[in-house]
């Protein structure tokens, strides 16, 4: 269960087992902070389109901000959480509408309403996980005051859905490009252990695969298709010179 609570200037503390619970899955989606991808900026850009609004905006709640991880018509990548708006909209399940934040108590001295961006209207869509925990928001932002009309809120409302959707298609591709790459890795120390000959340091026999053990000669003729020719090295010559019979 989401809890949040709220001062009395409308400032947002987030509570330490929600935290917990958005920390350990923004972790897990590795989504914190990475670049801008087109499949969010087109849903920034449809929920921009369809609720009409100059601004529109995918957030994710950290433990001291709100990151965009897409955004249109607004310059900053991040906000304090406590000025966020999107703090307020997890925190309920249906979309939180703000017609007028300069006559809202929650928000009317906020800085994002007395100052540059100058917010007035706010619809903002949760992003829920499959496992019911509350990331942020697919947001819609006026400088004027307004509403939305019921269709346009159920299209927020299914944008959102669609990128949390996207989130996790993002992990589970991630995820399997990991696999690959453990997979290949353990392939390659295998093939690497398959090529090592185990060779008896005294006799120089050669250990089969049926823990035999064969002359390096009858080993590499019956496992290559080479043949073994006899003959001696200069090293051994001069040995043998040395030390005569």
């Amino acid at each position: 269960m989401e809890t949040t609570a709220f001062s009395a200037d409308g400032a947002v503390h987030m509570m330490p087992n929600d935290l917990k619970d958005r920390l350990a899955v923004l972790e897990a989606y590795d989504i914190m902070d990475s670049p801008p991808e087109q499949m969010f900026d087109d849903i920034t850009r449809l929920a921009s389109y369809i609720c009409a609004t100059p601004i529109a905006l995918i957030t994710l709640l950290d433990a001291s901000r709100q990151w965009f991880k897409s955004k249109v018509g607004l310059q900053p990548d991040s906000t304090p959480i406590e000025q966020a708006f999107c703090a307020h909209a997890i925190a309920q399940k249906d979309v939180l509408i703000v017609r007028d934040a300069s006559l809202d108590a929650r928000f009317s001295a906020n800085p994002l309403v007395t100052s540059d961006p100058n917010i007035r209207f706010y619809a903002g869509a949760q992003l829920v996980t499959p496992d019911g925990v509350a990331l942020g928001t697919l947001c819609a932002i006026d400088h004027v005051p307004r509403e939305l009309w019921p269709e346009q809120i159920s299209a927020l409302q299914a944008l959102a859905r669609q990128v949390v959707h996207m989130l996790e298609l993002r992990k589970a591709i991630s995820d399997l490009k990991a696999a690959r790459a453990a997979k290949e890795d353990a392939e390659r120390k295998v093939g690497m252990l398959e090529s090592m000959i185990p060779l008896c340091s005294w006799c120089r026999k050669i250990r089969c695969d049926d823990d035999s053990w064969q002359t390096i000669e009858t080993y590499i003729e019956r496992n290559s298709t080479s043949r073994v020719t006899h003959g001696i090295c200069p090293t051994c010559v001069e040995v043998a010179m040395s030390n005569p019979a």
